[in-house]
């Protein structure tokens, strides 16, 4: 008889392990087509580049001067 309430027990517990699998599941198919639906959407356009011509504003200039540097240190430790 303990065989029997063991096996039925069981039963129940591996049937609710994987009913409660499935539904973790199921969110993530629904993430999976929140995310390709977005994909599809109209992607927004880079920004233009800014070409030498044009006046930097301060933190363009700021990030700039950091990049010329930084540049410059690299060459340094090149050398």
């Amino acid at each position: 008889m303990k065989r029997l309430v063991a096996l039925a027990v069981s039963a129940f517990g591996v049937r609710a392990l994987l009913r409660r699998r499935s539904r973790a599941i199921e969110p993530a198919d629904e993430l999976r087509s929140r995310l390709a639906a977005t994909r599809t959407t109209d992607e927004p356009e880079p920004p233009a580049a800014t070409s030498a011509d044009e006046p930097l504003d301060g933190v363009d200039a700021r990030r700039a001067d950091v990049h010329a540097r930084a540049r410059q240190s690299i060459d340094e430790l090149s050398n």
